[in-house]
């Protein structure tokens, strides 16, 4: 399972195939967000537990391993391989060797030093938790080992393989240095979909499904930064803003929904103090302007615009959400995004459009499901925005470095201290 193209895709293919129904007593106590978005696909989307909701003529179950099944899926191999090329050259280049540069000799490494962002005690509760998610952990625990047993093994050397780009490495190491190393490693999530029809066409979920399980993709969850802006400035065309409706370039001082005074940074200083207009603010991703426009819009209309283009993870109805603060996930970012390519019609993500048995017949086939999220007149304003991203503001050197010169729209994001970067 761990070997071939597209690993990511076919795990969590695997998954929703075999889903049950969802019930809350069945999810821990963190999984809040995973059981309601499940619980949405079970209702929605028919390849959800697909087992559980298309038995044989005799009424028992298929088994995808054993029964023949052919499962057509979306993914074009080719662009699959373009895209787990990509992850491994860009993650795993410059990006990854700046990381190492910067954690070398740092206590606490691979997690920050920043006090104000990460204290002690949370940071070893993080390197205790990530302990515990390891099989090492789980098998000693199961054969009743005590925790300074396992404190123990945990702190004694030992040959073992680890991962390295280009290919494991043999080394030796306590298993606890083993579980900070693979920490220091950046996770990605990329997928690329088709707009008009939904077909999934490359999907990788990290940089190595052998050694980091966890999907970036569907399963993980990350601040979306500026990638949210332009939900706010949609909301702002459908209330009648156009782009050249000028604001002042100053650090605006508000008061929040609890009553306390919030004055938002800004990352750039060009223009300050200037009459600048939308188009200007979000082809620079200033955050000023952002703050202004919620102020004079309503933070509740903004998660119902959120959660109309598909985004499902719970949204705080404060101001401070125009900068992206929600956690979210590629596949619903792709989702949303969707509609700015496709004349204000979203599209869900389509993994597989048919299913036949062992002798060839097709048992479910599966069509796009679109849904209308932006009118022709709010869409025409905030694409001709997002097209100047690209071709003047921040998401410029997708030109400039690539020579790309096809017409694009999109949006760059980053999170505070650069923790997370996005571009859709």
């Amino acid at each position: 399972v761990k070997d071939g193209i597209a690993p990511y895709f076919r795990e969590e293919l695997r998954r929703m195939l075999r889903a049950k129904r969802p019930e809350r007593a069945n999810y821990r106590g963190w999984e809040g967000q995973k059981f309601i978005d499940d619980s949405i696909a079970w209702e929605t989307n028919p390849l959800y537990g697909w087992i559980e909701k298309n038995p044989k003529p005799d009424g028992s179950k298929y088994d995808i391993y054993n029964d023949g099944l052919k499962i057509y899926t979306t993914i074009d191999s080719r662009m699959q391989q373009y895209a787990e090329e990509a992850v491994a050259e860009h993650l795993g280049g410059d990006l990854q060797k700046a990381f190492f540069r910067e954690k070398r000799g740092t206590k606490g490494a691979p997690y920050t030093t920043d006090r104000a962002e990460l204290s002690e005690i949370r940071r070893n509760h993080l390197i205790r938790n990530a302990m515990k998610n390891t099989d090492r952990y789980r098998e000693m625990v199961k054969a009743g080992a005590s925790r300074e047993e396992i404190d123990r093994a945990f702190n004694t050397p030992r040959e073992m393989k680890v991962f390295a780009y280009g290919g494991s490495v043999d080394t030796v190491m306590t298993p606890l240095d083993s579980v900070l190393y693979h920490k220091h490693f950046l996770r990605t999530g990329f997928m690329a979909m088709n707009p008009l029809n939904g077909h999934i066409k490359a999907y990788v979920g990290g940089p190595d499904f052998s050694y980091f399980q966890y999907d970036m993709v569907s399963t993980g969850r990350r601040q979306i930064g500026s990638t949210g802006k332009p939900f706010l400035y949609t909301y702002a065309m459908e209330e009648g803003f156009t782009p050249c409706d000028e604001f002042s370039n100053t650090q605006p001082v508000l008061t929040d929904e609890t009553g306390r005074v919030w004055a938002p940074r800004n990352a750039g200083s060009a223009r300050v103090g200037e009459m600048v207009d939308l188009r200007w603010a979000l082809t620079n991703s200033n955050n000023w302007i952002s703050a202004r426009l919620i102020s004079q819009l309503s933070p509740a209309s903004l998660v119902r615009t959120m959660h109309n283009f598909g985004i499902t993870a719970h949204l705080p109805a404060v101001m401070s959400l125009c900068l992206g603060p929600a956690d979210v996930s590629v596949k619903e970012m792709v989702t949303a995004y969707s509609a700015f390519a496709n004349n204000g019609m979203r599209v869900d993500p389509m993994f597989v459009t048919a299913i036949a048995d062992n002798n060839g017949n097709i048992i479910s086939e599966f069509s796009p499901r679109h849904t209308e999220v932006i009118s022709e007149k709010a869409y025409y304003r905030i694409l001709s925005m997002l097209l100047n991203v690209v071709n003047e503001g921040t998401a410029h050197r997708v030109r400039s470095r690539f020579g790309l010169t096809a017409e694009m729209g999109g949006k760059t994001g980053t999170t505070n201290y650069n923790a997370d970067g996005w571009f859709m």
